[in-house]
């Protein structure tokens, strides 16, 4: 009961009769300004003992004013900092001293362009034309004579150009009539592919060429990669050929028979070194001979080396027939 007593009446009797924010009082002369009070000498206003204040107060004293000194009347505003939040330069302050350019940045510039006039030299005054490489990465312009030479190549590649595509070289036949149901419409000899030559001109239909160039940038090129300076040459061992499959007078025609199809046995890197079919497929080499033939399977649609049969061992065999609108690779 006793602690009861004093939450009710002594705290009461000791609160401030005005707000936080002092209002000015009518009738007495306003104060001057009180001094600048620094945290460590600003006035902390100890709590009231609960066994020292009396039950009730009356009288003058419950009219009193709260003392100057109380934590509540300190002028917050002469705590305030003289200037803004953003710091400005003093006068008086000395400017930090930046430190020297690196020794090879500073030597470098010096060794060309000699020592500063004025003072040493700050970071940013090194003159960084002195790193720069000492020739352009930029060639120079071309001479006349280089730019004709190279307008007379892209005149010829014009003129052999093939089916629409400078990267399939040769020259148009037209139509080729054979036996029976045999020939070509719209037939091409090819003498080159992408860069690579062909040992024997190739008599072909366009679709089998640009599929032909198609294997050779995205099959044949990777597949043997740098080796040897890469692929200068295919050995072409049949093209356009009015006979049955296998060489079976007795089969069905083969693809080769209309310009479909293109048998390829060899390939001849630039050092001289030739990767055979027939001689490397079981070897070291057969690794690369097997992308070449595994990288065909798409772009043509039949495709078929030595695991497919005894025929087919000494070459690879494209041709762009299609079976059930699938590819049939062996």
């Amino acid at each position: 009961m006793a602690v009861l007593a004093v939450a009710t009446g002594p705290l009461r009797a000791d609160a401030p009769e005005s707000s936080l924010r002092p209002q000015a009082r009518g009738g007495e002369t306003a104060a001057a300004p009180a001094a600048p009070v620094t945290p460590a000498a600003r006035p902390v206003a100890a709590a009231p003992e609960a066994a020292a204040a009396p039950d009730t107060v009356s009288g003058p004293e419950a009219s009193a004013t709260p003392e100057a000194d109380a934590w509540f009347d300190v002028d917050v505003t002469a705590l305030a900092p003289d200037s803004s939040v953003r710091p400005q330069a003093r006068q008086s302050a000395q400017l930090e001293t930046v430190p020297p350019p690196a020794p090879e940045i500073a030597g470098a510039a010096v060794a060309r362009f000699g020592p500063a006039e004025d003072a040493e030299p700050d970071w940013f005054d090194v003159n960084v034309s002195a790193l720069a490489p000492s020739r352009s990465l930029r060639p120079p312009h071309r001479s006349p004579e280089i730019t004709a030479r190279a307008e007379r190549a892209q005149e010829q590649l014009r003129r052999g150009a093939v089916c629409g595509d400078l990267a399939i070289q040769g020259e148009t036949i037209g139509q080729v009539s054979g036996p029976g149901r045999c020939g070509i419409e719209n037939a091409v000899r090819v003498r080159s592919v992408s860069g690579v030559r062909l040992s024997t001109p190739a008599m072909i239909n366009c679709p089998t060429a640009v599929a032909l160039k198609n294997w050779v940038e995205r099959g044949l090129k990777p597949a043997v990669g740098g080796a040897g300076g890469g692929p200068v040459q295919m050995h072409v061992m049949a093209s356009y050929s009015c006979r049955g499959r296998n060489n079976n007078p007795n089969a069905r025609l083969s693809e080769h028979s209309f310009g479909n199809a293109i048998d390829i046995g060899a390939v001849r890197l630039a050092d001289g070194r030739e990767i055979s079919v027939l001689r490397d497929w079981n070897r070291a080499e057969g690794r690369v001979l097997r992308a070449m033939h595994s990288s065909a399977c798409g772009i043509f649609g039949t495709v078929l080396g030595p695991a497919s049969n005894a025929a087919h061992r000494d070459h690879f065999h494209f041709d762009i027939a299609r079976y059930r609108s699938n590819a049939y690779c062996r």
